[in-house]
């Protein structure tokens, strides 16, 4: 997809951090936008932002963990504009917490927002897009997503299922002409680890200084838009460190594990 102008772009997570700078980023290319967080006013603030007319953005309030909420959100967008043409995974939750501190229903929450959530709205729109042979999804994974780091293995977890996940619908949509465009970002500057979930299912509210010195939103954004414009199935977004992380946990893995490892105090 080499041209947005005009196409229909739904983005869960819309509200901020990434998903609010793919907005802006969509917008200026002329696409017609669905915005979806659960916050109306945090979605409305972004929406005038966009400066585009009131007929080419619907704002659309979600808590993606009602998953029965799903099929009827799609209808109302397909209602709306005729057409899905880029669905985008962003919506998403982190951690930082200890496995043998954790509570299971925090894992619970974990998995539903990460990755059940994609999969409910997936399901709601993939057979729009088969019926039309035609459909790009954008799936927000992350540097987690290839490597199990500590403090975060809910969060590891789930993005390592979006991965074999959205790996099976890419050579299964490939008949449909269904196409599926994979992002592993690794430090970004957002408020992400703010939001992060601690042991309990609090929020962390600390900012990390490797997210705090992270690539700016708006440069991520346009990575993204780069990938899908040339068709990318998976990319890495981050600094050498996160980047090469990758690389180590394919050919040098024990390599990896050691540093992971001596990231945990004595």
């Amino acid at each position: 997809m080499t041209n947005f102008k005009d196409k229909i772009v739904w983005i869960t997570g819309a509200s901020s951090g990434i998903g609010e700078a793919l907005t802006m980023a969509f917008a200026k290319e002329g696409a017609k936008l669905v915005l979806t967080a659960r916050r109306r006013e945090e979605l409305e603030r972004v929406k005038q932002q966009t400066a585009l007319p009131d007929a080419d953005v619907l704002v659309l309030p979600l808590d993606v963990t009602q998953f029965e909420q799903a099929r009827p959100a799609a209808e109302q967008v397909i209602a709306r504009f005729g057409q899905i043409d880029v669905m985008v995974h962003n919506a998403g939750v982190s951690q930082r917490s200890y496995i043998n501190d954790t509570d299971l229903e925090v894992y619970q929450s974990l998995m539903n927002v990460n990755f059940f959530s994609t999969v409910a709205l997936t399901k709601a729109v993939l057979p729009h897009m088969i019926a039309r042979q035609s459909g790009h999804f954008i799936v927000m994974s992350s540097v987690a997503g290839k490597i199990g780091t500590i403090m975060r293995s809910g969060y590891n977890a789930a993005k390592h299922a979006l991965q074999g996940f959205y790996d099976s619908l890419r050579a299964e949509g490939y008949q449909h002409n269904i196409k599926v465009t994979t992002i592993c970002p690794g430090y970004i500057r957002t408020n992400i680890s703010l939001n992060a979930l601690d042991a309990s299912g609090d929020k962390f509210g600390k900012m990390d200084s490797n997210q705090a010195q992270g690539i700016p939103a708006d440069v991520c954004a346009e990575k993204i838009l780069d990938a899908v414009r040339k068709d990318k199935k998976e990319i890495y977004i981050g600094g050498f460190k996160e980047v090469a992380a990758i690389y180590l946990k394919r050919f040098f893995p024990n390599l990896l594990f050691d540093q992971v490892r001596k990231n945990i105090p004595e």
